[in-house]
């Protein structure tokens, strides 16, 4: 099997419109982790991303009835751009099916490269269906973002490139490659290359903790379709690794490894130390997953590669990135403390903290005997120091909550400290991902209609294709089933917050 993928990756034609993109050392990790650590620039393609390759790839070998029909395709963003400009640099007709929820760079850039664009439904799944009809009904070829084997070897062209660079740069072969996994058409191909090349070379997948498609496929042997992922990262948020990408990821990944957001927020700000650039989310996960993996196997005096695989962000979003990269590092903490609502207890909670500099406190006044204060802590020492804060609080005779971890305190509680909810009955707390897009709100309130009231509404935009959404709604007893029977059918993702501790201390 690798040796087939290693003839597709030679002959593989995708340089009439991908770029060589530079290997460059990466001098702050390095000296951090103690490890030759090098990244692999696929940011600076033409459409900033890797999947102009396996595109390109695939489409240049259409016969020329194929090539008449032009091609369609299906695609939130990346490999959208790449079939747009491979097609257009080919002279064929394109079609791309976006979500409705598709940010407006994204659908511009496609319009740009010369993509005709069809916006359908309110996720990858709807568009995808909706191009594979239109595909039967007029001819043209899906190119299939990664389950597809001339993608796959467009793709490898990845790993052919990091050879030839490392060897003239720094004489060497890698000892281990990090790569972001999505629909798995990128770790199929590199791994494939490089386990034909040296099977010595260890690969390395990387996913978000919330996005596990390649990691729970693995583990269960078989392809697994998961409920639902997570939108940070949306460059990979695919719900079902592809069939041909698995099989060659069982035979050719050594292991996966799955980090969390603020991990990734950390990892863009990595790399922006160490090249002065901006990766999107799923570009920063190799990044992400070799601290970690270095750390936990105490790796050194390697050579390592990561691959940057696009940098296709809003620059709205790099307002959260900012706010998360510091806890990602471990050089911040949020804290949610309890203390007496008398003169100097203020004072005395600083005394403790000590010279530490405090990145937040948020506070107002709701109890005669006690405060809840909401705080967040510069660390020096990471997470062995705010664990000796923690014990200090405690010894101290603090109630203290560690909200460094609690993404709805993250998201939403540390905005509206300053309001509490006195007096109302029946409220149930809601986290929601609505789609960024015109009337989600409208949508969700006549959905609801007027069987019960919003208490509580806190909403603040990301950049993102989906906002998040937080939401306190009055439901008696007895309208219980009803909420459940709501939410089932609402068709927006959800999770219940009601015994969150950053409700309880600060909201209800």
């Amino acid at each position: 099997m690798t040796e087939n993928y290693k003839n597709k990756v030679e002959q593989a034609n995708v340089y009439d419109v991908a770029v060589k993109t530079p290997l460059e050392p990466a001098l702050r990790l390095s000296a951090r982790l103690d490890n030759n650590v090098w990244i692999k620039r696929e940011d600076l393609q033409p459409v900033y991303s890797f999947k102009l390759r396996g595109a390109y790839n695939k489409i240049v070998q259409l016969s020329d009835a194929d090539k008449e029909k032009g091609v369609i395709t299906a695609s939130a963003g990346n490999h959208a751009q790449g079939v747009a400009l491979a097609a257009k640099r080919l002279g064929l007709k394109s079609l791309i099916v976006m979500p409705k929820t598709t940010p407006n760079i994204k659908v511009s850039a496609v319009r740009d490269f010369g993509g005709e664009i069809e916006l359908v439904g309110n996720a990858y799944d709807d568009a995808s269906a909706h191009a594979l009809q239109r595909a039967t009904d007029t001819g043209m070829t899906f190119v299939h973002p990664y389950d597809d084997p001339e993608v796959i070897a467009g793709q490898g062209t990845v790993a052919k490139e990091i050879l030839q660079q490392l060897q003239q740069q720094a004489s060497t072969e890698p000892d281990i490659v990090f790569v972001p996994v999505g629909g798995g058409g990128l770790i199929a191909g590199v791994s494939a290359y490089l386990k034909a090349i040296n099977p010595a070379i260890r690969i390395i997948g990387v996913e978000p903790d919330d996005a596990p498609c390649m990691h729970d496929a693995l583990k269960a042997n078989e392809r697994v379709v998961l409920e639902q992922v997570g939108i940070f990262a949306d460059g990979v948020a695919v719900k079902q690794v592809g069939e041909e990408p698995f099989r060659v990821a069982q035979k050719c990944v050594d292991d996966m490894i799955l980090v969390s957001t603020d991990e990734i927020c950390a990892a863009i700000k990595d790399i922006f130390d160490d090249t002065r650039s901006i990766t999107e989310p799923a570009g920063a996960l190799a990044v992400a997953g070799m601290k970690k993996y270095v750390e936990a196997n105490k790796i050194q005096n390697q050579t390592l590669v990561v691959i940057d695989s696009g940098a296709n962000i809003n620059f709205d979003r790099l307002r959260h990135v900012a706010e998360r990269s510091e806890l990602g590092e471990h050089r911040e903490a949020l804290f949610a403390v309890t203390i007496a609502e008398e003169i100097g207890s203020f004072r005395k909670f600083c005394e403790l903290i000590g010279l530490r500099g405090m990145t937040e406190f948020n506070y107002r006044y709701a109890d005669p005997t006690q405060a809840h204060i909401f705080v967040g802590v510069k660390l020096e020492n990471g997470l062995e120091e705010k664990n000796e804060l923690l014990t200090l609080l405690h010894n101290e005779n603090y109630d203290v909550e560690d909200m460094t971890d609690n993404e709805m305190a993250k998201l939403h509680v540390r905005y509206m400290v300053g309001g509490r909810g006195n007096g109302v009955e029946n409220e149930h707390l809601y986290r929601f991902e609505f789609p960024e897009r015109p009337g989600a709100l409208l949508r969700f309130l006549n959905f609801m209609g007027e069987r019960w009231n919003i208490s509580l509404f806190h909403y603040r935009n990301h950049g993102a294709a989906y906002g998040r959404v937080l939401v306190g709604i009055q439901v008696p007893e007895k309208d219980h089933e009803a909420l459940d029977l709501f939410l089932q059918n609402l068709g927006y993702t959800w999770w219940e917050e009601t015994d969150n501790p950053a409700y309880k201390m600060f909201l209800s």
